[in-house]
Parts: structure tokens; sequence; C-alpha cells
């Protein structure tokens, strides 16, 4: 038998998405020893299960919320030729966002952790926290080489579901109040289609076609807005359109098998694109994403959750890490509908506050991501992948302080981590307005 491998590190990170992109390059530059692990094969979480998923809410008031983000943008804006461009969102309450070339931009984010010294590992699952107390004294992961075990000062899990910190004994709701979860999206590109001719009507739903597709049974009732964004690429479409209701996405054989229905319905889907709708006549389907991408599971409980109500007030915390005006973007979970209705006014934002990434036990553990401690209403505005981009930037600059002083994580200085935050270039925090 295989003996299982030991390993020290300053701050392990849990899940390489954007969020844990954030908190890893953010530790690593503090000079930490840092250890990314990621259960998929390449870093950008949404990014690789949905290619072509642009980066929206990275312009509360149409201004650069800034830190990881913008740097991530500005080294794709400035390739020549140019792999990523910002443009007005043709869906309601979005704003400005940024397309871009994902494999460009994924192979980018690749280089800024090498830059920062992150020791990243693909395929490579948590499994289990061994618990000292209310600390985390290691982690058990694995690949395909067998169990190892590492000892990390600091802990940041941005695994998407929490499994490491649920486990850990930090509470989490499931979903919404009645353990709803929003409903799971497989993703498409349509290539060769005609921007001109697909986009001269005028209705970014194309509710006249969608409504005679389901009529005829030739597309699922849910599609009675058909979700069509110009990709990055000329003449290529994303198409975000396909959800699947009613799946637990902590439950792996429940979303393999959303996954395969999903597929069906991307092909039938894209069949009727080419058939009914003007210009996709000679389009072809491609980039269907290798397994639906999951909105909603755990929502740990951290020092603060997040409340709509807050937000809707516009409220800039003490403790505010980044900026964000994106709507509440509620998607099929249960019986409701599609909604993305404005939670604050136009020219307002708020900010998230760095409390709703901290449990309130456990000494060396922070979360960033979709796992942040919020209601419903505010989950479903505060999840965008810029936003999780500097959430975890937040965590990785905390963690850095918390090892320097020997702090517990409950026990941080919010004021020194925005100080070195807005140092990084991150905007809008303090008193300091976008």
């Amino acid at each position: 038998m295989k003996e299982t491998k030991h390993q020290t590190a300053d701050v392990l990170v849990i899940g390489g998405g954007t969020a844990g992109f954030g908190a890893a390059v953010a530790a690593g530059r503090q000079g930490l020893d840092v250890y990314l692990l990621e259960a998929g094969n390449k870093v950008g979480g949404v990014m690789a299960f949905c290619p072509g998923m642009p980066w929206g809410a990275a312009y509360p008031c149409d201004t650069p919320i800034g830190g990881l983000m913008a740097e991530l943008a500005e080294r794709l804006f400035v390739m020549d030729p140019p792999a990523a461009e910002k443009r007005l969102c043709t869906l309601e309450n979005f704003g400005s966002e940024i397309q871009y070339d994902h494999d460009i931009a994924t192979l980018t984010m690749f280089e800024m952790l090498e830059e920062a010294g992150v020791r990243v590992h693909l395929n490579s699952t948590a499994i289990a926290p061994i618990m000292d107390g209310d600390r985390i004294s290691a982690v058990e992961y694995f690949d395909r080489t067998g169990s190892h075990i590492i000892s990390p000062k600091m802990v940041i899990d941005c695994s998407g579901d929490g499994d490491i910190s649920a486990k850990s004994g930090v509470p989490f709701t499931l979903g919404d109040d009645e353990g709803n979860m929003m409903g799971v999206t497989l993703t498409f590109m349509m290539m060769n289609a005609d921007w001109d001719r697909v986009f001269s009507e005028g209705d970014p739903y194309f509710k006249h076609y969608a409504a005679k597709g389901i009529a005829e049974n030739r597309l699922h009732e849910d599609l009675a807005q058909l979700y069509l964004m110009k990709g990055f690429h000329k003449d290529s479409v994303f198409c975000n359109s396909v959800v699947i209701r009613n799946v637990d996405g902590t439950d792996p054989i429940a979303v393999n098998k959303a996954t395969q229905e999903g597929r069906r319905r991307c092909l039938q889907l894209s069949q009727f694109l080419r058939s009914d709708i003007p210009g996709f006549e000679d389009a072809r389907m491609t980039y269907l994403g290798p397994t639906v991408g999951v909105r909603e599971t755990r929502k740990l409980e951290g020092q603060h959750r997040i409340t709509g109500d807050e937000l809707a007030l516009a409220t800039k915390f003490f403790d505010g890490i980044v900026c964000c005006d994106n709507p509440v973007d509620k998607v099929m979970a249960g019986s409701s509908e599609m909604t993305h209705d404005a939670i604050v006014e136009k020219g307002a934002y708020y900010t998230i506050p760095f409390r709703s990434l901290v449990p309130k036990k456990i000494e060396n553990l922070m979360f960033a991501g979709r796992i942040v401690s919020a209601d419903p209403i505010a989950f479903a505005s505060v999840r965008g992948m810029p936003q999780c981009i500097i959430m975890g930037q937040a965590t990785g600059t905390a963690a850095a302080i918390a090892i320097r002083d020997g702090s517990t994580v409950q026990n941080l200085d919010s004021n020194e981590i925005i100080t070195s935050l807005q140092t990084q270039g991150v905007r809008g925090l303090g008193t300091a307005l976008l």
C-alpha cells in the first residue's frame, strides 16, 4: 500500500474557481507558501463549466472594482489582438460586463498563479478536515496517486459547496429558506451565426420564437426566455438558456443526471435556433459545457449574514471588501421564474462585509465565493464572478495578516485588511467612494 504523503503549507486554498484564484494569488503575493487544490483539470470554476460566460458586475456604477479582477482584465485588454473587451450587457439591469476569450483568460490565470509562487494541484479533491478543537490541523485529500495529508496554518474554502467548512462544523443552509436551490445550467456556443440578423429584432429574450417552440413541443417549457448573447469572437453566440430545476448540487449523481438531461435540451435548442431564428442557418453548436454550472448549494454561517434589505439600502459596511450593484439574479428555484430585478437605485452600490467570509468558531478558516453567508435575496446579487475574485483576494490578504500576528480570523482588524486591499487597487472601500 502506498504510504500517505504528509505536507505542510502556510495557506491551503480549496477550489480553483474565481474565488480560489483570488485567494491563492493574494496570499502568494504576500510571500506565503500556498497550496491550491482543484478537483477539476483547470482553474476558473464556472469559466470551465460554462465556456463563454461573461464577467458581469465588474463595473458597479460603470467603474472598475479594481484589484485582481481589474488586473486580470487589463492583461487581456492589452494583448495584441485584445483577448477581452468591455461591453454593455444585452440583458436588463446588468450594466457593463467583460467578454473575453476563455481559453486565453484561463492561461492568464495560470500565469498569475505561477508568478505568485502558488503550488497548483489539479485533479485533487479535499476529503475531510482533521480537527484540533476549534482549529483545522490538517486536511486529507486525494489524487490519482492516492491519499495525502496537508497541514496548513490557514485554510480558505473556495470550493463552491463548502464541503470542508461543513465537515469542520460550520453551520449552513441549503438553498433558500425552503431548501430550494436555483436551477443548474448547461451552456454552449453557436459559431458562425450572423450577429446582424440574430440580434436585429430588439427582443433580448426572443420570447416570440420561444413561445412558438414550446407550443410545438420542440422546446422545453422552461425555455420561455432565451438567453442569447454575443460571444467574444465575431458571429459567436453564447447560449445560457438551458436550466434544469430541482437539482441538489451537492449530490454528484443528481448533477450527472442533470448534465445528461441538459445535453439533450442543448441539442434540441441548437436545432431550433438553426431552423427558426434568422441568422443561425449556417451556425453550429460547440463548447458544450462538460457539466452543468451549479449556482447555489450551501450558504455557510458567518459572523454576519448579509440580507437583501441591507443591500437594498446600498449599505457600505465598515468592513466592506468589494463593491457591487448586481441585480437580484434569481434562476428558477423550485416554482420561481427567471428574475433580474435591480436591488439598488441607479448610481448606487453596496459593499460585501468581510465578516460574511468568516465563521463564528473555527479559528483558522475563511471561505469565499458562492458559499458566502447571505440570505436568499442577497445571495442572488452578490454571487458574480468579479465579486468572488475580490472576496478571495480579501481572504488571501487576511490570511497573511493572521499568520503574521498569530491571530484567529475572528479577531482580525478589518481596517488593516481594507487598507491592504486599497493598496492592491481595490476600489470603493471604507470612506473612498467609487
